[in-house]
C-alpha cells in the first residue's frame, strides 16, 4: 500500500503543471543528448553507391558484368580504399588499403572469421564438412584442427617427400615430350595445361597415391580421366565465390538465374564419378583390416579414414573424407599453377629476367642435377618472380569472404554483421599508394637488401599470396614448395621464347574479366640439360 504525505494535496494546482513541464523538459533534453551522443560517436558506413530498395544494388551488378571490375570502377569514381555495397540485404566491403585490411584480418580477426553461406560453397562442401568454405562453428575448429596436426605438419610434409618428387620428375619428362620440336608444331607448349595437370597429378598423389585413374600416356601426360577430372575442378574454382544473385536473395534460389548451380552440379557430378569409389575402396580396407595402423598410411586419405575419438570410433563420417580430400585438391591446383604459367609468360616479355632467373637455378643447381625442393632457400630471384606473379596477376580478384559475426568498427567506419568482407587481391597488389609501377613486372622489388631468404607469404598484406589470420591457408609449405618446383622446373630445364609471330604477349587480357588469360600461354619450348635428366 502506497503512502502519500497529505500536505502535497494542499500544494496549489500550478506548482503540478510546472513540476510536471519541468519532469518533462528534462526527460526530452535527456533523450536529445542521448540520441547526439551516440550520433557522434557512431560510425557511418563506408561510402557506396545508393541501393534500391530490397534488392540493393544488384541491378547494377546484373548490368556491369564482370561484378569485380564494377567493384573496382564504383571505389575508382569515389576515390576510395573501403567501399559498401548493398547487394540484397548483404553489405558487401571490398577492401584495397593493406592497413585496413590488416585491422580487418590482425586486429579484428576473432570477429570476422566466418565465411558466408552459399550455394557453391553448400555443394562443394557437402553441407560445409570442410575447412576452407566453412562457416566459423565447430564443425570448422574440427576439421582446421585436423589439417593443421595431421595433414600439413612438418612432419607430414617431409613424410610425403617422395610423393612430390616423381611429379617434379614426370613434369620434365612430359615437357620434354611436347617440347621436342616437331615439323608441324616447332615444339609448342601450352604451358596452362602442363601447369594444371602438375599440381592436379601432384594433389591427386598426396590424397588419394595415384596419378591417373586409368592408364595415362607413355609421355607422362594426362588421359582423358584426368583431362575430364582437371577441368571440372577448375570449374569449381571458378564459381566457388562467384557472385551469385540467389546468394543475396535467398528468396530466388532454386531458379538459377545465373546459370552458376548447373555448372556446380555437373562439375561436382564428374568430380565424384573418380574420387567416391576411391574413397569408399579405402574406407572398406580399413574395416576389413587390410589397413589397421598408422604404419599402413600411405596418403593423406588413410590418415583421414584412420583418425579416431576418444572413444575410438572413426573421427570423420565418410561423408566429411569426401568434402575435406575435395577440398584439398581445390586448395592445392590453382595458385601455382596460375603463378607458374604468369611469371614465365612476364619473363618471355622481359627475356633479361628470364636470362637472371636461369643463371640463379644454374649458379645453385648446376646442369648435371635437376632442382631439388632442398635447393628453394637459396633461389631468391626465382621465389621473387613467383611473389611479383602473385602480386601483379592474382588467380582471383578477391580473397574468399570474410563475415563479419558483430558490429565492428573498422578504419572509423561502422561494419554490420552480416557483412561480407572482400580483400581484394588485385586492388592490394596494385595499389599505386604502395608499388613503384605497380601494373610492371619487376621481382626485384621483392629483394631485400641484405640478401636475406624470400618467401612467398606476405603477412603484411601488400597483396595476398596465401590466405592469413584464423582463416589463413593451412597448407603454406606446400603451396610454396609447388609454385617454386614448377616455375623453377620449367625454367632451369627449359629455354621459352614466345610462339612464332606473336613479338608480345598480352597480359592484361582476360577470358570474362574476372579470372585466368584470355587463351592459355603457348610457348616455345627446348631442353637445356642433358637428355638422360628428362627420363625419370
Amino acid at each position: 500500500m502506497s503512502y502519500t504525505p497529505t500536505f502535497l494535496f494542499l500544494l496549489p494546482l500550478s506548482f503540478w503543471h510546472l513540476f510536471l513541464v519541468m519532469f518533462f523538459g528534462f526527460m526530452v533534453i535527456k533523450i536529445i543528448r542521448h540520441f547526439l551522443i551516440a550520433n557522434t560517436n557512431k560510425a557511418k558506413l563506408p561510402p557506396g553507391p545508393k541501393p534500391w530498395p530490397i534488392v540493393g544494388n544488384l541491378p547494377e551488378m546484373l548490368a556491369n558484368k564482370p561484378a569485380t571490375r564494377w567493384i573496382h570502377k564504383v571505389m575508382e569514381e569515389l576515390n576510395t580504399e573501403i567501399a559498401c555495397i548493398r547487394l540484397g540485404n548483404v553489405h558487401v566491403i571490398p577492401v584495397t588499403c593493406p592497413i585496413i585490411a590488416l585491422e580487418f584480418i590482425r586486429k579484428h580477426d576473432a570477429a570476422f572469421a566466418s565465411r558466408p553461406i552459399s550455394m557453391s560453397t553448400n555443394i562443394i562442401s557437402k553441407g560445409f564438412l570442410t575447412t576452407a568454405v566453412t562457416p566459423f562453428g565447430e564443425q570448422w575448429k574440427k576439421m582446421k584442427k585436423i589439417l593443421v596436426n595431421e595433414l600439413f605438419s612438418p612432419h607430414k610434409h617431409q613424410w610425403l617427400a617422395n610423393k612430390r618428387n616423381e611429379e617434379a620428375d614426370n613434369l620434365m619428362f612430359y615437357v620434354y615430350n611436347k617440347c621436342k620440336i616437331a615439323d608441324d608444331d616447332d615444339g609448342l607448349v601450352n604451358v596452362r595445361i602442363v601447369a594444371r595437370h602438375y599440381c592436379c597429378n601432384l594433389m591427386r598423389k598426396l590424397v588419394f597415391n595415384i596419378r591417373y585413374f586409368e592408364e595415362g600416356r607413355n609421355d607422362g601426360g594426362p588421359g582423358f580421366e584426368e583431362v575430364e577430372y582437371v577441368d571440372a575442378i577448375f570449374t569449381l574454382l571458378r564459381y566457388v565465390f562467384a557472385f551469385c544473385v540467389s546468394d543475396y536473395m535467398p528468396l530466388l534460389r532454386g531458379l538459377d538465374i545465373d546459370g552458376h548451380e548447373k555448372k556446380v552440379k555437373d562439375a561436382m557430378s564428374i568430380v565424384n564419378k573418380y574420387n567416391d569409389p576411391i574413397i569408399e575402396r579405402r574406407i572398406e580396407k580399413w574395416k576389413d583390416g587390410s589397413k589397421t595402423s598408422a604404419a599402413d598410411a600411405e596418403d593423406l586419405l588413410d590418415i583421414l579414414i584412420s583418425l579416431k575419438d576418444a572413444n575410438n570410433k572413426p573421427l570423420l563420417t565418410s561423408e566429411e573424407i569426401k568434402a575435406q580430400t575435395l577440398e584439398l585438391v581445390l586448395g592445392g591446383v590453382d595458385n601455382p599453377s596460375y603463378a607458374a604459367e604468369f611469371a614465365i609468360a612476364e619473363m618471355i616479355n622481359q627475356p633479361d629476367l628470364l636470362l637472371r632467373a636461369t643463371e640463379e637455378l644454374d649458379n645453385v643447381v648446376g646442369k648435371e642435377r635437376l632442382l631439388q625442393e632442398s635447393d628453394i632457400p637459396n633461389l631468391n630471384y626465382v621465389k621473387a618472380c613467383a611473389r611479383e606473379a602473385f602480386r601483379l596477376h592474382p588467380i582471383t580478384i578477391f580473397n574468399p569472404p570474410h563475415v563479419a559475426m558483430d558490429n565492428i568498427k573498422v578504419g572509423n567506419y561502422m561494419i554490420p554483421k552480416g557483412s561480407h568482407v572482400l580483400l581484394s587481391k588485385q586492388g592490394l597488389g596494385r595499389n599505386p599508394k604502395i608499388w613503384n609501377e605497380p601494373y610492371k613486372f619487376k621481382p626485384e622489388r621483392h629483394l631485400k637488401n641484405d640478401g636475406s631468404m624470400v618467401v612467398l607469404a606476405e603477412p603484411d598484406l601488400k597483396f595476398i599470396s596465401f590466405s592469413t589470420g584464423r582463416r589463413g591457408c593451412p597448407g603454406i609449405v606446400l603451396g610454396t614448395t609447388m609454385t617454386v618446383m614448377l616455375l623453377g622446373r620449367l625454367l632451369h630445364g627449359f629455354h621459352w621464347s614466345g610462339p612464332p609471330n606473336v613479338s608480345t604477349i598480352d597480359l592484361l587480357k582476360y577470358s570474362n574479366g574476372d579470372r585466368y588469360l584470355g587463351g592459355p600461354l603457348v610457348a616455345i619450348a627446348k631442353p637445356r640439360l642433358a637428355v638422360e635428366l628428362y627420363h625419370p
